[in-house]
């Protein structure tokens, strides 16, 4: 039996930055960051909240959709990039939080593919049965480490988490097929140093080639085609890149997951947050195959086949 996703949960700020808040301090327009981007607005975490608070309340929710105790939780991998400090990690204050005793911990940096990462990890402990449930978490407070007067890149990002608990599901559902990357050398286009340095070009350049070839590669991996493919849900960085995977898997406009629009850029919570909003609003149904698909920093990268279900 394969691994798949039980229950999904995410998390918001309430505080909503709009384009034409930004145009107030930094030099720009909502004409330019909507045709570029896909961008309308983005969520703002208070001073009092941190990656942990929004991956509690993300988790709470998926567990509650999972119908599963914290207590039974057997791991915690929480994704992320900001975490609270450098140490305990964010999954250590989590698993104090939820009461989740018996839980491992352990915190996963991988940039925006770290969602990817963290599911692929949870499904070989429990593909091995070494565990029976674990909860994975996205979760990032990208403004605190925004520069908000860099023009290229306050416009992108936005804060938020997503969760999935994970277990065992029935025949032919979870996931069915995997790819993880990376490529150290274009490390130099993607970090951080007090902000986010981004060289634009560089990233979309790599994004454009990258999510579509592995969106290509696991299908294939599925022994499946393209035609099979019911949902994508791409890494919510940028609406080009994302158009780009869509086109080259010849899927529908309705067919991909699309809250940039929202949300913008919230890193590793992107892909999660987008799931559990397209499940909630009946876009994703029982056996459907669904192909998640990210990319960050590092450079990294990641792809799931999935047929949904438990």
């Amino acid at each position: 039996m394969n691994a798949g996703i039980l229950g999904v949960g995410k998390y918001v700020p309430e505080k909503v930055l709009t384009n034409q808040d930004l145009e107030e301090i930094v030099d720009t327009n909502d004409e330019w960051i909507r045709t570029r981007t896909g961008i309308e607005e983005r969520r703002i975490a208070d001073d009092h909240t941190d990656s942990s608070d929004m991956a509690y309340e993300a988790a709470v929710e998926a567990l509650k959709h999972a119908n599963i105790k914290a207590e039974e939780l057997d791991m915690i991998l929480v994704a992320t990039v900001t975490p609270d400090h450098p140490f305990p990690s964010v999954s250590c204050m989590l698993q104090e939080r939820l009461g989740a005793k018996k839980a491992a911990a352990m915190d996963v940096s991988a940039a925006c593919a770290g969602f990817m990462y963290g599911v692929i990890t949870a499904k070989q402990f429990i593909e091995s049965n070494a565990y029976k449930y674990v909860l994975v978490v996205g979760t990032e407070k990208l403004s605190k480490v925004t520069d908000w007067n860099d023009r290229n890149t306050a416009v992108l990002f936005g804060d938020g988490a997503g969760a999935v608990v994970m277990g065992k599901v029935s025949e032919g559902r979870g996931i069915l097929s995997f790819e993880l990357g990376a490529d150290g050398t274009g490390g130099k286009h993607l970090y951080q140093d007090e902000y986010i340095i981004m060289n634009g070009r560089e990233v979309f350049k790599f994004a454009v080639r990258q999510m579509a070839d592995s969106s290509v590669h696991v299908i294939e991996q599925a022994g499946l085609t393209k035609d099979d493919v019911d949902f994508l849900i791409p890494h919510q960085a940028n609406i080009r890149i994302m158009e780009a995977s869509r086109q080259r898997l010849a899927l529908p406009e309705e067919k991909m997951a699309k809250t940039i629009r929202k949300y913008g850029n919230t890193s590793s919570a992107s892909i999660p947050i987008a799931m559990a909003e397209e499940l909630q609003a009946g876009k994703i149904k029982d056996d459907d195959v669904v192909v998640m698909v990210g990319f960050g920093g590092g450079l990294t990268w990641g792809a799931i086949c999935m047929r949904w279900g438990r």
